[in-house]
């Protein structure tokens, strides 16, 4: 059976995270924290995730010319990511992320784009028109929005589905989300894309349908272990996630959209395939770090065998 054809475009970074009791406050140290290094990013994470699902992923992106860059392309053959399209940067060092992680698995996050901010949208044209038409693209906020933007134009004018994972979160124009087939939030993100606040089912509803207006064909707003906001023309439904016990939320997003990509890409239903990335990002959160959390399609199966619900 011929594999499903995922494209990411997207950020790559070294994640250096420190789990400690709490995240300080402003001008707070605290002690007695345990520090991990991994390879992150949120279009790496979502190549990853995409990945070990069983697709075939191209994954275009910009590292620096230095060690980090070096082991980021390394870990990307490992996993059986494309890497041809990975450029690398001599006038900017890869992207780092300083991620602080609490007891209660949530987490703060600070980034040093580097080489990201130096993708360009003339790159990405490029890129695109050599790797040919695949089933999926997968971009997020984390490069230029104007390089973004171009990659769901040109995918979109290619017949592929595309997929927008709107963080960080920023002001999109029209024509960028009318190139959009699905726009994938979380509550925060809704909010400040629809103008308002998000806390709820209620309000999530609210936001979906304001942000439909804008042109994407779906709006699927991520809400933690209440699952996920789903709307489109047709109708508005929440579609539940598995409860698991969390311990690190810091890839739950990649995990989710790395996850609705390659399920897309299978050819399953949008239902089907956002439980499938529901589940994919429940399991995630049960691991500690970004990309060592994202599971296998192995590991997918398993865990539905356990969990009727996944």
């Amino acid at each position: 059976m011929k594999k499903p054809r995922v494209v990411v475009v997207g950020s790559v970074n070294t994640d250096m995270v420190v789990h400690g009791k709490r995240i300080p406050s402003p001008g707070e140290t605290v002690t007695g924290g345990r520090f991990v290094m991994a390879p992150g990013g949120k279009g790496a994470n979502q190549a990853v995730a995409a990945a070990r699902l069983g697709a075939d992923v191209t994954l275009v992106a910009k590292v620096g010319d230095d060690v980090f860059g070096r082991e980021a392309i390394d870990n990307f053959r490992r996993e059986g990511i494309r890497t041809d399209w990975i450029l690398r940067d001599r006038n900017h060092a890869t992207g780092v992320a300083l991620i602080l992680v609490d007891e209660a698995g949530e987490n703060s996050i600070s980034v040093a784009p580097g080489a990201n901010f130096d993708l360009t949208p003339a790159e990405v044209e490029q890129a695109l028109g050599q790797i040919g038409p695949a089933d999926v693209l997968l971009a997020q906020l984390e490069i230029p929005l104007e390089t973004s933007r171009r990659a769901a134009e040109l995918a979109h004018a290619a017949g592929m589905r595309v997929i927008l994972d709107p963080a960080p979160a920023a002001p999109l124009d029209a024509h960028f989300l009318r190139n959009v087939d699905f726009l994938t939030p979380n509550e925060s993100e809704a909010g400040l894309l629809a103008g308002m606040v998000v806390a709820d089912e209620t309000s999530a509803r609210a936001a979906a349908a304001r942000l439909l207006l804008d042109g994407p064909r779906c709006v699927i707003v991520t809400l933690g272990a209440a699952g996920s906001l789903v709307a489109d023309d047709r109708r508005t439904r929440l579609v539940p996630c598995p409860r698991v016990e969390v311990l690190d939320t810091t890839a739950a997003g990649d995990a989710f959209n790395g996850g609705l990509a390659c399920a897309l890409a299978q050819g399953k239903s949008l239902d089907d395939a956002i439980r499938h990335a529901s589940a994919v990002g429940a399991l995630a959160v049960t691991k500690l770090g970004a990309q060592p959390s994202l599971p296998t399609a192995e590991e997918m199966d398993r865990f539905a065998e356990i969990r009727p619900d996944a």
